[in-house]
């Protein structure tokens, strides 16, 4: 998915554009920069963060880095932040975005005889493809409203001016904006979770469509929202920090309620719940205030020497890691009737081999309670699950399973409680050697998050978008 942060201060900020864009490692895997702008011009750094941390690679080079205005991204995909020079002035930009008709964007520039210099692989870099449209009008607040009509997908991003940063979310605020402020300065972020301990508070969420220009005094609207939304639901249910707010909706108390719906209407015993960390951990616990039994850790985790799990780019490599990580108790698990909440079934690999340890250390019935419903589709606004086939996703490999193909029908097996939707959880349930397997409803779902539907992004689990 990638992550966003920006600030601008009376004073130098480069240690809180540090500390706000390393608050944002939990949505990238890839590439992580910072660039900031001073009286002697702009400066940027850029490195790859597949293999460590970001702090590494950045605290040594701070010292080199002065100036009050500043951005920071951690990437999903390309190279960023880029420098440009145009005929608007010079400009930093950094973007979270997928692009869904790049191919014909670059075939537009290419006929018009332009031409890119930054790549990702062999394609065209989405950051500087952004910055190409943005260059096609004539200031900075035409371009970027260009950028939201041009990109089929999703584009929010930051533009570091010497007068100040424009915050632009993408045209269906699909993913975040907030903004914060404390005494003397102003911060854009895509998790409001940075902010306690920068000393900021939230103070705006940025609107669909909306552009703001962000300055040391202030920050003004200099292009209103849309009328229309349709933020990611999967913030609430996995991406997002659990102290982090969208939309004022905070992240945690959504996964509480995730939790109490799941434990509602379920008569199985056990004699514990516990979640897969981490994200895992929250709908557990509403789990087990919503059925009244403990909450226990029969797996804990494991992080001082280990990467996060999806940060190798060999499937096999991830798959070690997130195994590494997890070391079972048999103290806990031996004798015992487990369920266990997470946050969503993506593949499920990892997951089989979790449960196979329960059994091996003496757990007694293993149940899964998952958090929101079955993946069935994959993300086409987000870069979530893109990266896979839509094969490798457990509801459709379980739907070919069934029917020998897999693009039938796939309303009805998303539709919680039919016929297709009970044998498809069957099959997942059965692969994956569970004792019992259910899902959340999209009706509970959305109840937790607690806005409208038409408001929300389900397309991963029901294929729905209204735009």
């Amino acid at each position: 998915m990638g992550g966003l942060f920006g600030i601008v201060s009376r004073q130098d900020c480069v240690s809180d554009l540090f500390y706000g864009t390393d608050y944002h490692s939990h949505l990238g895997t890839k590439r992580a920069g910072l660039a900031v702008v001073n009286a002697q011009g702009f400066s940027r750094s850029i490195h790859s963060i597949e293999n460590a941390y970001f702090r590494s690679k950045f605290e040594p080079e701070l010292s080199k880095f002065s100036g009050n205005m500043g951005i920071g991204v951690i990437s999903d995909s390309d190279s960023q932040p880029l420098i440009i020079n145009s005929h608007l002035g010079t400009f930093g930009l950094v973007t979270v975005a997928k692009i869904n008709n790049m191919e014909e964007l670059g075939r537009k520039a290419f006929s018009q005889r332009k031409y890119f210099s930054e790549t990702t692989g062999y394609d065209i870099n989405p950051t500087e493809l952004i910055a190409m449209l943005i260059c096609e009008e004539n200031n900075f607040v035409d371009g970027i409203r260009h950028v939201q009509e041009s990109v089929k997908g999703s584009c929010s991003l930051l533009l570091l001016t010497r007068e100040g940063i424009y915050a632009a979310r993408d045209k269906y605020g699909r993913t975040p904006i907030v903004i914060g402020s404390k005494e003397g300065a102003y911060a854009a972020s895509s998790e409001s979770s940075v902010f306690p301990n920068l000393g900021l508070e939230a103070e705006y969420y940025v609107g669909p469509e909306e552009i703001l220009l962000m300055t040391p005094d202030g920050y003004t609207q200099v292009s209103p929202p849309g009328d229309s939304m349709q933020v990611c639901s999967f913030l609430w249910v996995y991406y997002g920090y659990p102290p982090s707010c969208y939309e004022g909706v905070n992240v945690e108390e959504v996964r509480y309620r995730c939790g109490m719906a799941l434990a509602e209407n379920d008569s199985i015993e056990a004699d514990m719940v516990s979640g897969i960390p981490d994200s895992g951990i929250g709908h557990a616990i509403g789990y087990a205030i919503g059925k009244g039994i403990p909450y226990m850790r029969p797996y804990v985790k494991y992080t001082p020497t280990w990467p996060r799990s999806f940060m190798p780019q060999n499937q096999e490599v991830r798959d070690l890691v997130a195994r590494m990580k997890l070391i079972p108790n048999k103290a806990v698990i031996q004798g015992k009737r487990i369920i266990f909440c997470d946050d969503s079934i993506v593949r499920g690999t990892q997951l089989q081999d979790n449960i196979q340890i329960l059994y091996d250390y003496g757990a007694r019935e293993v149940h899964m309670r998952v958090a929101c419903p079955v993946l069935i589709y994959p993300c086409e606004f987000l870069n979530f699950s893109t990266s896979r086939s839509q094969l490798d996703l457990a509801g459709r490999k379980a739907i070919n399973s069934l029917q020998g193909k897999d693009d039938m029908c796939l309303e009805e097996y998303a539709q919680a409680g039919t016929e297709k939707n009970c044998a498809m959880v069957e099959s997942i349930r059965n692969r994956l050697g569970l004792t019992t397997l259910k899902y959340q409803t999209m009706e509970n779902l959305v109840q937790a998050i607690g806005l409208p539907k038409e408001k929300l992004c389900t397309h991963c689990w029901d294929g729905s978008s209204h735009f």
